[in-house]
């Protein structure tokens, strides 16, 4: 079959800035070394950079994770277009159909079916998706985000002055311009793509898979690690919605963390969590699955097989009532919040009345006071 004619600029792109982040970069930092300043700045721009993508492309504008502050959707726009991944409308409308085609290789544009390969970075280097390049109908929503459609006609321009403007700028301010290009600027973007790639290649192909055996993702603490709290990608695969990869407190996920943080400053709200029930079934089904393949080949694998099922089913009920009584449990306290706050509004209510009627009280004597002051004058 014949492959798809290959896209020169990204494979320009991908050979140029990889053979810099190699070779010359190494190089200079033999010969000339890079100092403190140039290296915070480039663990910074990874950082910014990265995490607009995961932040900002994949749980803001793609899955609708949360809102935010206009301020936060242009901090964000400019950094995902300093991680060359396309506009916001371009790649959210891949990643879309990603998820809806999962592990589909005629329809998923990054399938980890096709190899590692392909996934992370083939199938940008080849005209694979070229009936789709101008067909964003599955981002009707985003094209009504004066903020996304800004970034996308003017990508060009954004992405090459954060790329070369932000660098140049640093360097000019620590006297050293090529070397903060090299570090903050080239390899700072070759690090953020592969990290990036990594969770269409190999988070679809290295881990566990706790929560779903549907399709080929998986949760892997080290590549959370590396992607910016991406790596629970099985867990994200059934519940893409929650603004969290990570749902445990220890769990590494700082584009978790920086969602929270930026709630806590009223610049983010509406931070959307799957139920904690939903979740523990989901893990709970997979557990039965995998301990009815156990005991299938065991000697009385069929008496035990119907003693798990009686337990599961049980658990199962358990579970139902506990969440159900939490539920309710948190209905009530809520109730009460309600009422107590009521009765705390209606307390300092009744102080402001209290102190306005003193004052009135006091400036009606006052006024009575002048008035009679004449009368009793005239009286003697």
């Amino acid at each position: 079959m014949k492959k798809p004619r290959l896209l020169f600029v990204n494979v320009a792109i991908f050979l140029i800035t990889g053979l810099i982040a190699l070779f010359i970069v190494p190089y200079e930092a033999f010969t000339h070394g890079f100092d403190s300043f140039e290296i915070i700045a480039c663990i910074v721009l990874i950082y910014f950079s990265g995490m607009s993508i995961t932040a900002g492309y994949h749980r803001l504008w793609s899955h609708k994770a949360y809102e935010a502050n206009p301020v936060v959707r242009v901090v964000l726009s400019i950094g995902g277009a300093m991680a060359l991944q396309n506009s916001i409308l371009h790649w959210c409308s891949d990643h879309r159909i990603h998820h809806k085609h999962v592990d589909n290789n005629e329809s998923d544009p990054y399938s980890a079916k096709m190899g590692f390969w392909y996934s992370h970075i083939g199938w940008m280097l080849r005209e694979y998706q070229v009936d789709r390049y101008s067909d964003y109908s599955n981002c009707r929503d985003l094209q009504k985000d004066k903020v996304v459609m800004w970034q996308h006609r003017h990508y060009l321009a954004i992405m090459l002055s954060a790329n070369f403007g932000v660098p140049i700028l640093l360097g000019w301010l620590n006297n050293d311009i090529w070397g903060m290009l090299l570090l903050a600027g080239v390899f700072r973007l070759v690090v953020v793509h592969h990290v990036t790639f990594f969770i269409n290649s190999l988070a679809h192909i290295w881990g566990r898979q706790p929560y779903t055996d549907k399709n080929s993702a998986r949760d892997n603490d080290i590549l959370a690690f590396f992607t910016f709290g991406e790596g629970y990608h099985n867990f994200h695969h059934i519940f893409e919605y929650d603004y969290r990869n990570g749902i445990r407190w220890w769990q590494f996920d700082p584009s978790k963390w920086l969602i929270r943080g930026l709630s806590f400053l009223g610049l983010a709200r509406n931070l959307r969590r799957c139920p904690e029930e939903r979740i523990e079934k989901a893990r709970l089904v997979m557990q039965l699955q995998r301990s009815k393949i156990r005991i299938a080949s065991l000697a009385n694998g069929e008496e035990i097989m119907q003693k798990l099922q009686d337990e599961y089913e049980l658990l199962v009920q358990r579970m139902t009532e506990y969440y159900a009584a939490k539920k309710r449990m948190m209905e009530l306290k809520k109730q009460d919040l309600k009422r107590s706050y009521e009765k705390l509004e209606l307390h300092h209510r009744y102080k402001e009345l209290k102190l306005n009627l003193a004052l009135q009280k006091e400036k009606w004597l006052k006024l009575n006071q002048l008035v009679c002051l004449p009368l009793m004058v005239e009286e003697n």
